[in-house]
């Protein structure tokens, strides 16, 4: 690939693509065919010297980006085919000059699948995510959709901010910074890559803070000589110790990342000398597979006659490995001079997967480790249903991605593997949603316990259920797992839905004995008066008992008994009735073909026109103009039987109250779907749900919605919204 020749760069940007296509071409050659060799040149041959730009938006070389992005990924993780190509064809892709169809036809399903991933992450990727819900959670359904893109993306973006050093935009250097720190780094934590994981919290730290950074870089640079003379003191007897026992290994010492010294600083509330484990003894063991435990054991047993063990800090990750793959068996030693050091010992088998990660182990064909799988499903969990914002959704990844684990066994001998402080409410959610739901406690280790323990390693627990528990909303304070927390919280909005729908029936059927028609606009008038601000919570109370209906209706009589605006109107007509005193220049309608003073209009019910729609005016008997919807139901018999009574109408481009649009939805009859719709309404700004009726059959749900919205541009925006609910199959306005 040495030929590819670019010339839209400068000189030394051209000389490091030819360095780059040297190194990746080892690469290259073994893996792909002399024919996909030829057809990938060309490809990026022609990418480089025409359509793709040499630089992207932010003065980054689009060729040298790509390329260490590729040999990063070779190097760090693993040369894997299909990843190579698809990271070698994005950019062109991303250009135009060619699309999915005729990457699936010439480089096959699997790189295809891969840049489809990768064109939906880059949709939501560093846009002001801390702030914006909707762009985090997009991206990280994104990413978690297949395993091989995330991998792909930290690798992307590990060489982003190896590129991003004194970049004028310190803005966006800030913002690239956090989601590194906040979202791929953990990532990487998660899937074991710990050296990018490292640098990325490193790279982070010296963007956003490089007066700290440069100083602990600094210390560290001046203490090097008598680290590393401490270091070959402690490992020289040890050496000779595993010798003499016939075991084969390599000894080293690290420095700790300049990010955990600070973290420890900051947590210990001490200065760089107050820290005493600034480096880590490696004692990596070459043996066979079947020999691995039974050799670290050894190697440590020398180690801790030779140097007084520090037992609160044994760390056996060999017995019970991490959920990532990780193994190691962590101890931390009294050395020489009255120092503590930590020492790790692993195989090299173990030491590849910690280096590499599950990419070490993993093929990467779509099969995944059963705790990758998991973990990627509790994640699709978390995004679905929180209704918390993004920062709290960080904060729940963190919390299971870095928490420290405790693990516990059915009575039957399954292993689960759960955060450390968990509950036997966690452990009933861990096994099943509906184990969890009617959890009344336990039997640990042959004891009756509460919902409220606190599981320990090693526990054997039995979970004991009712069919007539239900999640309470003190469970919130008991459960620490995000999967536990969301799924009480699904379970106790479909309750208040429950209980709200038979609060609206008793409301409705005291209304109709006493004969009186609900308006939805003054219904919603009083229950905002009476200090709730969803009408759900409204609802449910009075089928708890705790607001009178009686009492309520009197209130709405009196309500309605004491409006002087002028007639009555119905919900569809709510805030949208003009009068003969409405100024026409401050008017939202132009009615014929000027602005005609002195005419009242009402908008039609059957359609419910917002602004925006194509409309025309409807001279009614009283001579209210009626306004329609062009494509209202209506408007075919209106034209033909009424065209002399047809007036035209349009908007003025002024936009006037929020008027209410009727949707009609339909879909699974899912856990949580309501809560989920109800949800993206509330948060949607200048948007009101007014009414929602649900029917269920079968699995499946139909339900009307009214929403108050300002115009046909929002309507629009929201459907688009509701659309990507998981479950709903079909919304259409009416």
């Amino acid at each position: 690939m040495q030929n590819i020749k670019v010339d839209n760069l400068n000189i030394a940007e051209k000389r490091e693509v030819i360095s780059l296509l040297n190194d990746l071409n080892p690469f290259i050659s073994s893996r792909f065919s002399p024919d996909e060799t030829e057809a990938l040149k060309k490809a990026m041959r022609n990418g480089m010297q025409t359509s793709v730009r040499a630089h992207n938006s932010k003065g980054l070389p689009t060729a040298i980006l790509t390329l260490r992005t590729a040999l990063c990924f070779a190097q760090a993780i693993e040369p894997d085919h299909d990843i190579l190509l698809a990271i070698g064809i994005y950019p062109i892709l991303k250009s135009g000059m060619t699309d999915i169809l005729a990457v699936r036809r010439e480089w096959g399903e699997g790189v295809a699948g891969l840049l489809t991933g990768m064109e939906a992450v880059d949709k939501f990727s560093n846009k002001n995510n801390a702030v914006n819900q909707d762009n985090f959670r997009g991206l990280m359904l994104a990413l978690a959709d297949d395993i091989r893109v995330i991998i792909i993306m930290i690798v992307r973006n590990l060489v982003l901010m190896r590129s991003i050093n004194h970049h004028p935009d310190e803005q966006w250097v800030r913002d690239v910074s956090f989601e590194a720190n906040f979202l791929y780094a953990q990532l990487a934590h998660r899937l074991g890559l710990y050296k990018i994981k490292g640098e990325l919290e490193d790279l982070s730290l010296k963007y956003t803070n490089r007066e700290i950074y440069t100083q602990i870089a600094h210390k560290l640079n001046e203490t090097k000589r008598s680290r590393e003379a401490y270091i070959k003191s402690f490992i020289d007897p040890v050496k000779n110790k595993l010798e003499a026992a016939g075991l084969k290994f390599d000894i080293k010492g690290r420095t700790k990342s300049i990010s955990s010294i600070w973290n420890k600083m900051k947590k210990q509330k001490v200065d760089l000398q107050g820290i005493y484990d600034l480096f880590a003894i490696r004692v990596i063991i070459d043996t066979p597979r079947e020999k691995e435990k039974s050799d670290c054991w050894l190697a440590y047993s020398i180690v801790a006659d030779m140097y007084t063990a520090n037992p609160a800090r044994m760390k056996d990750w060999i017995s019970l490995p991490k959920s990532n793959g990780y193994e190691s068996l962590h101890a931390t030693v009294m050395g020489p001079g009255s120092k503590w050091v930590e020492v790790q010992f692993r195989t090299k088998r173990m030491d590849l997967v910690a280096e590499k990660g599950l990419a070490a182990h993993w093929r990467y064909k779509g099969v995944k480790g059963d705790s990758t799988d998991q973990w990627m499903n509790n994640i699709r969990d978390i995004l679905e249903t929180a209704e918390s914002g993004p920062m709290q959704l960080m904060k729940d990844m963190k919390m299971d991605l870095y928490g420290k684990e405790v693990f516990a066994f059915t009575p039957k001998g399954d292993l689960f593997r759960l955060a450390s402080g968990a509950t036997v409410l966690d452990f009933a959610f861990q096994i099943h949603t509906n184990v969890g739901a009617h959890c009344t406690g336990a039997v640990v280790n042959g004891q009756h316990r509460r919902i409220t323990y606190r599981i320990n390693n090693g526990d054997t627990v039995e979970i004991l259920t009712s069919s007539n528990q239900t999640p309470k909303a003190d469970w919130l304070n008991i459960v620490v797992s995000t999967k536990a927390r969301n799924k009480i919280k699904q379970s106790l909005n479909e309750e208040m839905q429950h209980r709200a729908e038979l609060g609206k029936e008793l409301l409705e059927r005291r209304a109709k004995n006493r004969k009186i028609e609900l308006e939805e606009a003054v219904l919603m008038k009083l229950i905002n008066k009476a200090g709730y601000k969803y009408a759900n919570e409204f609802f449910a109370d009075m089928a708890d008992e705790k607001i009178d209906a009686g009492k309520f209706l009197s209130t709405y009589t009196e309500e309605i008994n004491s409006r002087t605006e002028g007639p009555k109107v119905s919900a569809g007509e709510f805030q949208i009735q003009r009068h003969e005193e409405t100024n026409s220049k401050s008017d939202v309608l132009v009615i014929g073909e000027k602005s005609i003073n002195g005419l009242s209009y009402k908008f039609a019910k059957c359609c419910a026109p917002i602004y925006g729609d194509d409309v025309f005016g409807f001279i009614s008997s009283d001579g209210t103009v009626k306004i329609h919807r062009s494509d209202c139901p209506n408007a075919l018999n209106i034209r033909t039987r009424y065209p002399y009574r047809i007036i035209k109408a349009d908007w003025s481009g002024k936009e006037g109250d929020m008027l209410p649009a009727t949707l009609r939805i339909i879909g699974n009859d899912d856990i949580g779907i309501l809560a989920n719709i109800t949800s993206i309404i509330s948060k949607e700004t200048g948007a009101n749900l007014r009414n929602i009726t649900v029917d269920s059959n079968d699995g499946m749900f139909q339900g009307v919605l009214v929403v108050a919205v300002s115009d046909l541009r929002q309507l629009n925006a929201l459907l688009k919204k509701l659309k990507t609910v998981k479950g709903v199959k079909d919304i259409q306005r009416l």
